[in-house]
Parts: C-alpha cells; sequence; structure tokens
C-alpha cells in the first residue's frame, strides 16, 4: 500500500480573487502564488460557502453549508455531534497541526479547534498552544516557563473569547482607546512569517513524529486582511503617490483605526481617488504576503517534501473594497467580490493534474470530500463528491449562504445608525444560487436579483 500524502489546507484570509495575477489581474501583485498555481490545479469558479471566517471555515471543516452545521455567528459554536475535518483525519492516522493567524479561528471557542493535537495560534500578545503534544520541555525550568506561558495564553484566549460574545465588550473593543491595543499589543494579524515558517519546520523536519505517519496541517494567514501595513517598498509600488501626499496618509491612519467604517456601509461612499487608495493598499498587502509564501514552498521544495504532500490553497471569503458602498466583510452582502475565491489544488498523484484549469463551479466545502478522500478516510458518499470528481463535484447547484452577523447589527443601532439596516437590507439573510451562467440572490423573503454572470461579471 502506498504511503498516505501530508495534506496542507492553506487558507489565505481574505484573499480576493480578482486581486491575483493569474486570475486576471492586471497588476502583479503574486509572482510567487501564480508559480505555485502554473503548477497546480487551478479552479476558475469556487465559491465560498459563507462570506465570512467562522461559517466559511466551518463549512470547509464539515463539508457543510451553515445552514446545516449552524456555526453563523460569533456566539455559536459547532455541533458536537458534527466531525471536524481533523477529527476525521486524526482518526485515522494523521499528525493534525495548525498554525493560525485569525483569532475568531485560534482564539473564539466555537468548536473550530477540535481534533488538532496541535494547535499554535499566533494573534495575541503571545503565541499560545490552546492543545498540543509533546511541547514538554527537557529541564524543569523549561517546563514551568512553558507552563507558565500557557496559563497566561489561556487567559488572553479566555478574555478575547468573552469579547466576541458579549456585545458590551464587543463595542468597547472598538473605542478609539481600544483600537490600536488590539491592532498592536495583541496582534490582531498575528505573524505570517513565523507562522509558515514553524509550520514548514513541521513537515520538514517532523519533531516527534514517526517518518512513516502523514501530517494534516492547516494554515490560516491573516496578510491582507485590514488594517494595511505592507512592506513600504510594496507601498512604494501599489501607491507611489502616498509618501508625498499627507491627506492621503491621514485618511489612511483614519480607515485604519475606523473599526466601525469596516462594518457599517458608507452613506456618502468612497470618491474615486479613496477608494483608489484602499485598493491600492490591498495590493500592496497582497504582494508582501506572496512573498513569505513564497518562501514557505520553496522550502518545502528544496526539502523534497512538496512532493509528497496533498497542497490546496484557497480564501474563506474576499473584501469588499468600497464597491456599492461597502468596506470589509461583515455586511451580508453576496457580491463576488466575497463570494467568489481563488482555489487551486497541488497533487503529486495526478488525480488533478498539474498546469490544469478547472471551468466548473465548485464549492469550497468540497475541500472537507477531497482531503477524505486523500486520507483514504472518506466514506462512498463522500468519495462521490471530491474536487477531483468534476462530474460530481456539485451534482445540483452550488449554494452560498449569508446570515447577518448579530453583534454587528446591534453595534450599528446603538451607534444610532439603525437607518443603515433598512437601507441597506443588512437584517436580512441572503441566499445565493449558482448554476452555470447564473447567480440567483434571494434577500429576506421578497427581494429576488438575477445575474448572468458572463455578461455581467
Amino acid at each position: 500500500m502506498a504511503a498516505r500524502p501530508d495534506i496542507i489546507l492553506l487558507v489565505i484570509d481574505t484573499q480576493r480573487r480578482d486581486r491575483l495575477t493569474s486570475y486576471g489581474y492586471t497588476r502583479e501583485t503574486s509572482p510567487n502564488i501564480d508559480a505555485i498555481i502554473s503548477d497546480a490545479t487551478q479552479f476558475q469558479n469556487a465559491v465560498a460557502a459563507a462570506p465570512w471566517t467562522i461559517p466559511s471555515h466551518a463549512s470547509m471543516f464539515t463539508g457543510r453549508y451553515p445552514s446545516e452545521h449552524h456555526t453563523t455567528q460569533t456566539f455559536l459554536s459547532l455541533p458536537a455531534e458534527l466531525p471536524t475535518l481533523a477529527e476525521r483525519l486524526r482518526a485515522s492516522g494523521y499528525f493534525t497541526a495548525a498554525f493560525c493567524n485569525n483569532p475568531l479561528v485560534g482564539v473564539v471557542n466555537n468548536g473550530l479547534r477540535r481534533g488538532f493535537q496541535s494547535f499554535l495560534n499566533y494573534s495575541g500578545l503571545l503565541t499560545s498552544r490552546p492543545n498540543q503534544v509533546g511541547t514538554r520541555g527537557t529541564t524543569l525550568y523549561d517546563q514551568y516557563r512553558q507552563w507558565f506561558k500557557n496559563r497566561l495564553s489561556e487567559g488572553l484566549g479566555a478574555a478575547q473569547d468573552i469579547f466576541a460574545r458579549s456585545d458590551w465588550l464587543f463595542a468597547l473593543s472598538l473605542t478609539p482607546v481600544m483600537v490600536p491595543l488590539w491592532q498592536t499589543a495583541l496582534s490582531f494579524k498575528g505573524n505570517t512569517t513565523r507562522s509558515l515558517r514553524d509550520a514548514a519546520r513541521l513537515l520538514i523536519e517532523r519533531p516527534g513524529i514517526p517518518e512513516d505517519q502523514p501530517v494534516f496541517c492547516f494554515i490560516n494567514l491573516m496578510g491582507v486582511h485590514m488594517p494595511y501595513h505592507p512592506a513600504a517598498r510594496h507601498v512604494d509600488r501599489f501607491a507611489p503617490t502616498l509618501r508625498r501626499s499627507p491627506a492621503d496618509q491621514k485618511f489612511l491612519r483614519h480607515f485604519n483605526t475606523d473599526v466601525f467604517g469596516w462594518l457599517a456601509p458608507s452613506v456618502a461612499g468612497l470618491n474615486d481617488e479613496r477608494q483608489a487608495l484602499i485598493g491600492a493598499m490591498y495590493d500592496a498587502e497582497v504582494a508582501t504576503q506572496d512573498e513569505a509564501i513564497g518562501d514557505f514552498f520553496d522550502q518545502l521544495r528544496v526539502s523534497g517534501r512538496l512532493d509528497r504532500a496533498f497542497t490546496v490553497a484557497c480564501a474563506d471569503h474576499g473584501e469588499m473594497l468600497g464597491e456599492q458602498q461597502f468596506v470589509g466583510h461583515s455586511a451580508p452582502v453576496a457580491y463576488n467580490a466575497v463570494t467568489r475565491v481563488p482555489l487551486f489544488i497541488r497533487d503529486p498523484a495526478g488525480d488533478l493534474p498539474r498546469g490544469t484549469s478547472v471551468a466548473e463551479l465548485v464549492s469550497t466545502r468540497r475541500i472537507f470530500h477531497t482531503a477524505l478522500t486523500v486520507a483514504g478516510a472518506a466514506s462512498s458518499e463522500e468519495l462521490a463528491l471530491t474536487l477531483a470528481n468534476r462530474a460530481l463535484a456539485e451534482p445540483d447547484s452550488t449554494f452560498t449562504e449569508v446570515e447577518p452577523v448579530q453583534n454587528v447589527l446591534r453595534l450599528i443601532e446603538q451607534r444610532g445608525k439603525g437607518d443603515l439596516l433598512v437601507n441597506f437590507q443588512m437584517d436580512q439573510s441572503r441566499r445565493v444560487v449558482w448554476e452555470e451562467d447564473y447567480k440567483l440572490v434571494v434577500t429576506g423573503e421578497r427581494h429576488v436579483e438575477l445575474y448572468d454572470v458572463r455578461e455581467d461579471p
């Protein structure tokens, strides 16, 4: 029996499909990702099951749509009876490890960490290990230091979890005093370089892992998420006038700390110059993170581990950058900027031929079935739903389910902006049906939109 491959799931959080050069963007933002895609199977029409972090990850981890896994709010958790991908792979003999930069996945206690033997969370004051084996130090001092660090990290994680569940504390976290604290001291976006370095070390050196035991490695990167602080050299590439414009610098400082502006639509909207600046800073973040991703894959390639790994890379959702008066991804919208995502798979076995492109509609929830199939742990029903089985990847239609985020709605009401909820239908659920060239959006019970996505992308 052939050795089972390692499985790498790289989630490039908040990455827009249309801001990668390999998906047709005219600016060169992603040479390293493009090189990987050229040696992989690229899915041209992948759709996220939900347009924000928690429900989208829950769908990738369970293979279910949000209406089935019910994890659609910051205060909800995956049902205990619904096994996660990490639990299934661990039960089949995989060592399961996570390197996570998103606090909604790595800190909030919502069940997304279930099944991981090693879970490193890079968001927060300290890199925490919510559940990890084999970390005891060799000396009593090392053990005590690790014990103290873990207890401190657990305390900080518990505090962040409470902030996500309490409306009052959630509102407090968005005040001018608190925003700089959690963006900097608490490392809101984590540490992309460190997390990729640690993931590469695990996959290459395999400390404490038998050589014949395959590894499931989940990585979440937050580099392109707001706020925007990309490398200066990429700012100069994509926003060359920023250094010479005090007005733009002032606007950007305000934008980076105005978290309420990320959550609520703008009544006036952004003018063309401001929208272009936000887009340029986003591009600079894509380019900055692309370099780190390139280094990660180079390490795996040089070590020979890349050809022994089934690698899936995707975004959990995209990002609104001023279109339709929205910024971010917290509003319950179904526009392509947040629902169509990049997805590519490098399959060393060749069941998904490298250097090819797939045009069929697929859902990111099929990552669950695909990974189980590669591991030899899928049921007969799950085998039929793998992304390698193009004819059956989505037997009927592809869906995106959009639920309003309740603590965001309450915050908007508290700020006296309740009219936004009505005017932009922010308090309404949206159901999206994708089928061939058409996209149907049903908002609430009455409002219906039908698009020909080829004629009106």
